[in-house]
This record gives structure tokens, C-alpha cells and sequence, in this order.
């Protein structure tokens, strides 16, 4: 009965998926499911299925297992969307979880647009993130930039699945039929069209050895039967060949085909979000350049990282990408960025949650739970009140970003769930003593 709630968690119906959900959580409360105390474990940078989840996972999937896990704060972050926001967050109040969502996208840096930063052999172009969003429905004058980023990547996916079906032919897909189909609001993404064109060859091919020959041609290498039909080599080989640099379906953008960094961090602060740089590894020439590439990030208006951890380092081996993880992380801290972190889990065999016990992320694991704190105490009160992180209130309210950071960390980590809705009695002339004089009350 259990299994089955939770293989409902990731139904594309919604009613469904709540129904599922608070089943779930009556069987809490009967004794039937026993879950842990919450730990010091985060990831708050996890795609759903509203962009792409390797897994299938709901907003409400993912807000269970990190409940299950006892994840300390869980946070969701999908591609152009906000889709999953309310679902996301109303899971966490259900399941007295500390949580926050945001958007990723893609954009150009002017001032680096002769150098690679983290889009690989992309000069000028960016992934960048929101987070700590309080609301799906953004203020007015700000829908037509999201509905922009949806509808634009819409385009491009369509743009890019005409050249693709050119070279695959007789695979050939359908994108209302055979892609949009596997999203349940029809965010479809680079990654479902690899799934497609691999679930269309086994429609055509029927025999193992003819599949796999098949896409050997197609593909320039050699693919192996033990790989089909959906394999992680397979769907990374399709992506690779087809719609990356040098792919047959790949055009290189340029600086209209994706929105300034400048304009996207403006709709973040709008909307209510704290606007983040998202950093790779540390290997391109943008991010060799790293404190001059968050000093123009900064001044647009970024006010903290993201790193993904898991994709610097193999366990109990030295490297340079680890190197650069530790120092890009003591850069954030001198210039007061808040981290966040996480596992994306938008590619196969990405982590739910990262090692924080290990030796390599053991001396970071406070910063990246202080990251954490501050974010979901700006969802928070940003949500409530409008008074989070990056608003009016906290500009009047703290001198330095390192006593603003403070305030928030210490409200994060204290603040309960199942107390967020008494704070929506403060209003623009409380304190930050009163905000958290207003928690300690709850606390006796």
C-alpha cells in the first residue's frame, strides 16, 4: 500500500498526487510510518518533472523521500518554469519541512562574451538561477518575461527536433505527441527529446541487434545492445551527437538567444527571488576569471552561488575541480554570497542528497547549510510579509550583507514550519529583533 501511494506521488494528475500525499501522511500520524528527526544534510537546487527529473519525481515525490531522508532543507529548481512552487511548498507544510523553490534558465553575459563561462564551448552565455520565489503567479509586469522563457525554449526544442529528425530518419518524432506527452505541463526539455527518439527507435526496430545498429551509424559510435533501449550511455550519446556543439541538430546561439543577465536578475528581484550565479567547475576561461565574473554578476543584482558539488570530485582522489570547488566556496564566503547547493538530479545517476560525511564536502557542509537557512528564511518571509532577503525591509533593516546574512541564517534555523504562518503579522516597521523575538515565543 505504501509503494503504491508513493508510485503515486509521481502521477501526472495532481489531485491524484495530493490524494496520494496525504495518505502518506496520515500514516504518519497513525504510527504506521516512522520518519526521522531532521538532519544537517541540503539540497535545495533539485529539478522535478515539471522540467526534468532522471527519476520521474513530483514536487510532491521529491518533498517526501527528502522528509524520509531528513534532509534539513530541500529546495526544487526547474528549467524557464515556476511550476512546481505552490505543489512543492504545500507539501513542506504537510510534511513540517523546510523548504523553498525557484527557476533555472539560460542567459548572456555581454562583458564575457568572448569567454566560455559554464555552458560548455558557448561564449557569453550562462545557466543562472532564482530561488527563494514566494509566489508562481509573479507581479504583472513580470509575466510576459517568464512566459517569454517557456515559450522560447519551446521554440528552440521545436527548431532543434526538425534538424534532429532530418538525421535520424526513420526515427522521426512528433514533438505534441511523442514529446510533450512526457510532461505534465508541457515544459519539455532537451533531455525528453532524448528519451523520445530512444523510445521511438525500439518502436521501428524491434530486434536488439538492428537497434543497436541503428543508432551505432546514426551516432558515429559504437552502441552496444546492453545499452538499449533507455540506458544513461544512450540518452548522453543522443544528447551528444545530436544537439550539443558539434551535434548535427546543434546551432551556436548568440547574444538574442537568450535574455541579459542584467534583465533576468531585474524579473528575479521583482518576483520577489534572490538571484543566483551558477558556477561549473572552474575549468573555463569565464570561470578562471571567477572574481571578476561574480563582480559583474554582483553588480546586476546576484546575490549568491550555486555550486553542484558531486560533479568535482571523485571520492578519495585529489583533483583540480576539487581545488577550485574550496576556493570558489572561500570566495563566496569573503564576498558574503550566501551557497546554495544541490544535486540537480536532471541526469542518470545524479545523487538524491550529497555525501556531506565525507571527507571531501565534511569542511563544507556548514557553509552550504547556512546557504540553506537563509534561503528558506527569505521564502519565508518574502512569502509572508515581503520582507525577505532582497527586499526594501532588509535594505532598511541591516547596514552590511554579513549582518543581513546573519539575521536570516539564525531565522532559517530556527524557524519551524509548522510556525511560518505567524509570521504574517509582521509588517514593514517590525525589526529584525521583533521577526525573531515573534519565533522564540513559539520556541517556549
Amino acid at each position: 500500500m505504501i509503494e503504491k501511494l508513493e508510485y503515486d506521488l509521481d502521477s501526472f494528475n495532481s489531485e491524484q498526487r495530493k490524494d496520494a500525499l496525504s495518505a502518506l501522511c496520515e500514516k504518519v500520524k497513525s504510527g504506521q510510518i516512522s520518519l526521522p528527526e531532521t538532519g544537517t544534510a541540503v539540497n535545495i537546487h533539485c529539478h522535478t518533472f515539471f522540467s526534468y527529473n532522471t527519476y520521474s519525481y513530483s514536487p510532491s515525490k521529491f518533498a517526501w523521500l527528502a522528509r524520509k531522508a531528513g534532509l534539513a532543507v530541500a529546495g526544487v529548481v526547474d528549467f524557464d518554469v515556476l511550476d512546481a512552487l505552490d505543489e512543492f511548498l504545500d507539501a513542506c507544510k504537510l510534511l513540517n519541512l523546510k523548504g523553498c523553490a525557484g527557476l533555472e534558465t539560460r542567459v548572456f553575459v555581454p562583458e564575457f562574451a568572448d569567454r566560455v563561462i559554464n555552458s560548455p564551448g558557448e561564449p557569453g552565455i550562462s545557466y543562472h538561477m532564482g530561488v527563494g520565489f514566494p509566489f508562481a503567479n509573479v507581479p504583472r509586469q513580470q509575466k510576459n518575461f517568464l512566459a517569454g522563457l517557456r515559450q522560447t525554449a519551446q521554440r528552440r526544442n521545436r527548431d532543434l527536433m526538425g534538424r534532429v529528425n532530418k538525421h535520424l530518419r526513420p526515427v522521426e518524432l512528433d514533438y505534441e505527441r511523442d514529446v510533450l506527452t512526457l510532461t505534465p505541463s508541457g515544459n519539455a526539455t532537451e533531455r525528453h527529446m532524448c528519451s523520445a527518439y530512444a523510445r521511438k527507435g525500439l518502436e521501428i526496430f524491434e530486434k536488439p541487434e538492428e537497434l543497436a545498429g541503428f543508432w551505432s551509424e546514426k551516432l558515429g559510435m559504437e552502441i552496444t545492445t546492453s545499452r538499449l533501449p533507455e540506458s544513461r550511455d544512450l540518452l548522453n550519446a543522443i544528447r551528444a551527437k545530436t544537439m550539443k556543439r558539434g551535434g548535427v541538430g546543434y546551432v551556436q546561439p548568440g547574444e538574442g538567444s537568450f535574455p541579459r543577465m542584467a534583465d533576468t536578475n531585474s524579473f528575479i528581484l521583482a518576483s520577489g527571488g534572490i538571484p543566483v550565479h551558477t558556477w561549473l567547475d572552474g575549468t573555463s576561461d569565464g570561470e578562471k576569471a571567477i572574481a571578476e565574473l561574480l563582480e559583474v554578476a554582483m553588480s546586476t543584482g546576484a546575490a549568491a552561488i550555486n555550486v553542484i558539488p558531486d560533479r568535482n570530485y571523485t571520492p578519495g582522489a585529489s583533483s583540480v575541480k576539487l581545488e577550485n570547488l574550496y576556493h570558489v566556496v572561500e570566495l563566496a564566503e569573503k564576498l558574503h554570497l550566501p551557497v546554495v547547493e544541490g544535486t540537480e538530479m536532471n541526469s542518470p545517476g545524479q545523487k538524491f542528497v550529497d555525501d556531506f560525511a565525507g571527507k571531501e564536502l565534511k569542511p563544507l557542509a556548514p557553509v552550504f547549510l547556512k546557504g540553506a537557512h537563509i534561503v528558506y528564511a527569505h521564502s519565508v518571509l518574502q512569502r509572508k510579509c515581503g520582507m525577505g532577503y532582497t527586499s526594501e525591509w532588509a535594505k532598511k533593516n541591516f547596514e552590511n550583507v554579513a549582518g543581513r546574512n546573519k539575521f536570516f541564517e539564525q531565522l532559517g534555523s530556527s524557524l519551524q514550519p509548522e510556525h511560518e504562518d505567524n509570521l504574517s503579522g509582521l509588517n514593514e516597521d517590525s525589526t529584525p529583533k521583533d521577526t525573531l523575538d515573534q519565533i522564540k515565543k513559539e520556541l517556549l
